[in-house]
């Protein structure tokens, strides 16, 4: 008996003291050409070893656990990659893009890979998504760590921008704009109407994302149609080599995944995921969130088809559906506020589907295709509680939205011999918008064309410049619309003062076409309806960095910034775009609103490394507007200060890593304008005192999260276990206020309270 109990002792030690290990490799390539780069050196950790003729390596019996990759190759960038995290299951393949370093920056370090601006950008990658706390496992939400940005509203990933407003921000997939790729696009607004640009849940998994870039400053030449933020998602390629699968419960929903080669003699893969929401789950049985069942569904593929000298075609889509129906309650004695005397069925729908190909030109250009789809369909339906369902054909209120965009892009880039590159290229975008029936002119269709060519050039040793000119040429097809144009130039210049010091200086003048809501919008006073000869709104953007490098992956980045918009379409009442949501509008409206903000950001990063990571980052800004009389007013998203902490620690014991993560974020308030409480009880439904435009300030919003996860690896599979505590204070963040017919007064809404999220993820 003793003898059995001390094997099985031993056997358990055995099992904990073993070292689970996997597979780390990839391919090393030219960033412009895309071409092989045979014999660079890359480093492991300790290990080392140099690419094959076809630019691959590879690492066997690699322990689990954190890595640094280190790539390097005679005139190019060297190349690290920090914050790799090999599983027992699954290969980390890495697809290293090396670009030449010319005359100058032979030496330098680029931590992670190159970003497509000179200022203000960030990377957001997959693993931090994965390991950032109160992320909803959504990239956006990982953008409220940097500074400067935050959420517009706890329940979706709309976010404001340098005190700008959301509307202003732009989706991108695969370099090309999309429209808005979140689920309940409606999820956190006053009117309870859908946003441009955000949502409660992002269509686009996790599981197919790589790294992506959030960019809120003077925009290169080739980013347009944006005036505040652009966040361009990439897709990552399924393993070429081998079948590998993810599955994930949690309260976001149920999640499978796989990937894996096309063919055993082909290097093409394929990559696909689907979810379910739990909540959906839920409501299937019967169970709700405060009377309203949430319900969504998400399929996203990439499909990757290497060609002939270096060539690479790609074909990807995603489609999503949703749904939030809220039901009255029956019991009239229970209801607290108008909202639970009647029925509200929302529904949403988004799709995308495009192809890439890139292919080398000699052996320093490259040509790249971008054609993509997309489209969404929203609809709201208001009903009073006691209507019986035969009569839902009449509701209260009724509105739904359809757009839908095409666009296709075509660039050409060329490394010249001596230094720099040029990029020449243009985009195509064919809009169809249909509102009804809130407007009178309910379908509206556009066309955008968006040439532009961007010349990076090294001036001296140390010092390189971008100077670029995007063409803004665009039309709607309405009565009485005109055919504008737009001549945007980009300039930037970035010095290496030091091997750990840069000093940087950026400008751009961006555009932005107007949202269909601004150019059908619905006026009596000369009895025509609709502003068909609406212009782009527009800013001058300038910014200057400082970037101080220390060593362990540390660093300090300081940047100041100003933007000047005018050209914004406003009208009288103190309306001005840049203060615009969701909100109908139903006045005249001209290109003749002016706007300023400016601020001041810092932010120091500590990858992660030595079991710990660190984003300390802050600012101070201002958001102005003036209205039609030439005074200078606070916008709506004037909150005057952001601040955020992110960090973590990582704790290994044998086959396991414990994780602990917080967030915390201090938000200055957002500003709302004051109700009038008699005119709101006459007309039973809020009115604000137009006299007083965001005169009232919010509380500041302070929200702490936590996150715990707990990993284990076995021989042929690893598993997380997680515990997300958003809001672990409860703190109750003031969200806005409305007139309730209900209760007869004003109320105020708050935002999310304490949320637990549970996940459990297995891959294999």
């Amino acid at each position: 008996m003793i003898r059995t109990f001390l094997l099985l002792l031993l056997s358990v030690q055995l099992l904990y003291a073993q070292e689970f290990t996997s597979v780390v490799r990839g391919s090393v390539k030219d960033a412009d050409s895309g071409l092989p780069l045979a014999r660079a050196t890359v480093q492991l950790d300790d290990l080392g070893s140099v690419t094959d003729e076809t630019g691959q390596f590879r690492f066997e019996g690699v322990g689990v656990g954190r890595h640094v990759l280190k790539v390097s190759f005679i005139g190019y960038q060297t190349l690290v990659i920090s914050e790799i995290l090999l599983e027992s299951g699954k290969e980390n393949v890495q697809e290293v893009r090396l670009n030449a370093a010319g005359r100058q920056l032979q030496e330098t370090t680029v931590s992670g890979s190159r970003p497509p601006a000179f200022n203000s950008v960030q990377a957001i990658t997959p693993e931090q998504t994965l390991r950032y706390a109160a992320t909803y496992l959504d990239p956006a939400r990982v953008a409220t760590s940097f500074a400067g940005v935050a959420a517009a509203n706890d329940q979706a990933n709309g976010l404001v921008v340098r005190g700008n407003s959301p509307n202003s921000m732009q989706w991108r997939l695969e370099g090309v704009e999309i429209v808005n790729p979140n689920h309940l696009s409606n999820a956190g607004t006053f009117s309870d109407r859908p946003t441009s640009t955000g949502g409660g849940v992002n269509i686009l998994s996790t599981q197919l994302m790589g790294t992506s870039y959030f960019m809120s400053g003077p925009f290169p030449a080739q980013y347009g149609n944006a005036t505040s933020a652009i966040l361009d998602m990439t897709l990552r390629k399924g393993n070429n080599e081998k079948h590998e699968f993810t599955a994930q419960a949690g309260l976001i929903g149920l999640d499978i995944a796989a990937e894996g080669p096309l063919s055993k003699n082909y290097q093409g893969s394929y990559l696909v995921n689907y979810r379910y929401s739990f909540t959906g789950l839920l409501g299937a049985m019967g169970v709700n969130f405060g009377g309203e069942d949430i319900r969504f569904q998400d399929l996203s593929f990439n499909l990757n088809f290497p060609l002939k000298k270096g060539g690479n075609f790609t074909v990807f889509g995603l489609g999503g559906i949703s749904s939030n129906t809220f039901k009255a309650e029956p019991d009239s004695t229970k209801w607290e506020f108008y909202k639970d005397s009647h029925n509200i069925i929302y529904k949403n729908k988004m799709g995308a589907a495009g192809v890439t190909h890139a292919l080398p030109v000699g052996s320093r250009g490259v040509l790249k295709t971008v054609f993509v789809m997309s489209g969404l369909e929203t609809s709201r339906a208001f009903y009073k509680g006691e209507t019986n369902t035969s009569e839902f054909s009449y509701p209260i209120e009724d509105d739904s939205l359809t757009k839908r965009k095409i666009t296709g892009n075509t660039t050409f880039k060329y490394r010249f011999a001596g230094g720099g590159s040029l990029k020449v290229g243009g985009y195509i975008t064919f809009q169809y918008d249909r509102l009804a029936p809130l407007y009178t002119c309910q379908e509206i269709k556009s066309r955008l064309f968006q040439p532009f060519a961007e010349w990076t050039v090294p001036i001296a040793s140390g010092v390189m410049a971008e100077i670029g000119l995007n063409a803004t040429i665009s039309k709607v097809d309405l009565w009485r619309a005109y055919t504008h144009h737009t001549l945007e130039p980009r300039a930037a210049l970035r010095w290496q003062v030091t091997d750990h010091q840069k000093l940087s200086f950026s400008y751009g003048l961006h555009s932005q076409m107007p949202l269909a809501q601004l150019y059908a919008a619905s006026y009596s006073t000369t009895g025509f309806s609709g502003n068909p000869n609406l212009g782009s709104s527009k800013v001058h953007h300038f910014v200057a960095s400082y970037q101080r490098d220390f060593r362990k992956n540390n660093s300090l980045k300081v940047e100041a910034y100003w933007q000047e918009h005018f050209d914004v379409p406003a009208g009288g009442m103190d309306f001005s775009a840049l203060n615009a949501i969701e909100t109908r509008v139903g006045e005249g409206l001209a290109n003749k609103g002016k706007g300023r903000n400016y601020g001041l950001e810092a932010t120091y990063q500590k990858l992660l490394s030595d079991d710990f990571y660190m984003m300390v980052s802050g600012s101070l800004y201002s958001a102005t507007y003036m209205n039609e009389n030439g005074l200078r007013k606070k916008g709506r998203f004037d909150g005057r200060h952001t601040f955020s902490f992110t960090g973590g620690k990582e704790f290994k014991s044998g086959s396991r890593l414990w994780g602990v993560n917080t967030k915390i974020l201090w938000l200055g308030g957002f500003r709302e304008t004051p109700i009038d409480l008699e005119a709101s009880r006459t007309a039973q439904q809020t009115i604000y005192k137009n006299s007083e435009p965001f005169a009232l300030k919010l509380k500041d919003y302070f929200r702490p999260d936590l996150r715990i996860y707990l990993k284990k690896s076995r021989a042929s599979y690893s598993t997380t276990f997680a515990l997300d505590l958003q809001n672990v204070s409860g703190t109750k963040n003031a969200a806005f206020s409305y007139y309730d017919a209900f209760q007869q007064k004003i109320v105020r809404q708050k935002q999310l309270g304490l949320i637990p999220v549970l996940s459990y993820r297995w891959e294999f």
